[in-house]
């Protein structure tokens, strides 16, 4: 039985746009796209009149990080968990991303295995959440950015072995630590860790297998190093120079800002229980990251949707803040739901199954009361997320 839904406003994840449209599905793909009325439309089929709402391809963020819980201190809260409760909260913070119309997922760093078990899991039925593509651990210098959960690796032939004991676990992709950050204390987020050679041999392993990699770059050396060694991703990008957004251009790099961890840490501040030396440290940075990734917008540089969930007061299911901030940098709505859609499909690799509503592609969809083009911030309200579909099935259904 086919499901069709009718007279909807289509948002195709291409940057088209349908009025009063249908859209078939068939099993698990969506088998045909169209304005007005179904030609194919008979007793048997589901019809779901959308009347005027909106409906888009499921979301995607391209950063996130199920083994942390949003709360003031997440890295502590992690060293206090048993695996086993890690686990169960990791599976809790997918569900919730689901549940915000984030029907697929890209983990950049948990606890060794329990993403890759958390997919494989969803994969078989046996629990329910986004799709998840997950670099297992990230892998960093000894004593460097997330140090105490990452894989610590020091010289060329230890990255290599680190980047494939990763793939080894079932990782989909590789994260590469190149610079310091925020979150671990010690350690500046200017300054670059990996060199590099060591860059350049953890990409080689990746795109040896066919898999993509992403650098944790805030520091304008690391961003550098990391876009000559060819990677795939900056995630975060806080400082970019003209010689950096050159190099982004020249590689067809994606930038992946992650504005609202940051924001949110700035809302909450240092009464909430946030540490202090995170605090410090994000106000030393935050005024030059929204510039950046205004350059980098201005530049023509490709942004994804990523929203850095499960860092302080970051909550996972409240994924969809970030774009509000990508408009506040310039983005139109149109261009915001791109960076979560076509743009953040192609950045983890899955852009011949999902990010665009196209015959053939798999049904994740999303229904939206309201037009997201017109106020993005509708998006963040879960009440106005009428319908939630991935691979063909309902995981919420319009009444």
């Amino acid at each position: 039985m086919a499901i069709i839904f009718k007279n909807a406003l289509i948002i195709d994840g291409r940057g088209g746009l349908l009025d009063r449209g249908f859209v078939v599905v068939e099993k698990d793909q969506i088998a045909k796209v169209g304005r007005g009325n179904d030609p194919g439309e008979k007793n048997g089929h589901e019809i779901v009149d959308l009347e005027g709402r909106t409906i888009l391809p499921g979301l995607i963020d391209c950063h996130v990080h199920l083994c942390l819980d949003g709360s003031a201190d997440p890295l502590q809260s992690l060293r206090g968990d048993s695996m086993q409760m890690a686990t169960l909260k990791a599976a809790r913070n997918a569900y919730l991303s689901l549940l915000a119309g984030v029907t697929t997922v890209r983990d950049l760093g948990s606890l060794d295995g329990i993403t890759v078990s958390l997919r494989d899991a969803i994969n078989l039925g046996i629990t329910i959440g986004p799709r998840i593509v997950c670099c297992n651990q990230a892998v960093c210098i000894t004593g460097g950015q997330g140090w105490e959960f990452n894989r610590q690796a020091d010289g060329v032939d230890e990255v290599r072995q680190a980047v494939r004991e990763q793939f080894r676990a079932g990782a989909n992709c590789i994260k590469l630590m190149s610079t310091g950050g925020v979150m671990t204390p010690g350690v500046d987020p200017g300054a670059a860790q990996f060199t590099y050679e060591e860059l350049r041999s953890g990409v080689e392993e990746a795109h040896k297998a066919g898999r993509k990699a992403a650098s944790h770059a805030q520091g304008n050396d690391g961003i550098k190093n990391s876009l000559r060694a060819n990677i795939d991703t900056i995630e975060h990008g806080i400082f970019l120079d003209n010689e950096a957004i050159g190099l982004f251009l020249e590689k067809k790099t994606v930038l992946v800002p992650t504005l609202s961890a940051p924001f949110n840490i700035m809302e909450k501040g240092e009464k909430s229980g946030i540490p202090a030396f995170v605090i410090e440290k994000t106000k030393r940075v935050k005024d030059t990251h929204i510039e950046s990734a205004k350059k980098a917008y201005q530049a023509g540089i490709p942004i994804a949707m990523g929203a850095d969930a499960g860092t302080p007061f970051n909550g996972h299911g409240e994924n969809l803040k970030e774009l509000e901030l990508l408009v506040g940098i310039g983005l139109s709505p149109m261009e915001a739901i791109l960076s979560a859609t076509r743009i953040a499909a192609e950045t983890v690799g899955l852009s011949n199954m999902i990010g665009t509503i196209e015959e053939g592609k798999l049904a994740d969809l999303i229904v939206v009361e309201g037009d997201p083009l017109k106020d993005i911030k509708i998006l963040q309200n879960k009440n106005n997320i009428v319908a939630i579909m991935k691979d063909g099935r309902y995981f919420k259904k319009l009444i």
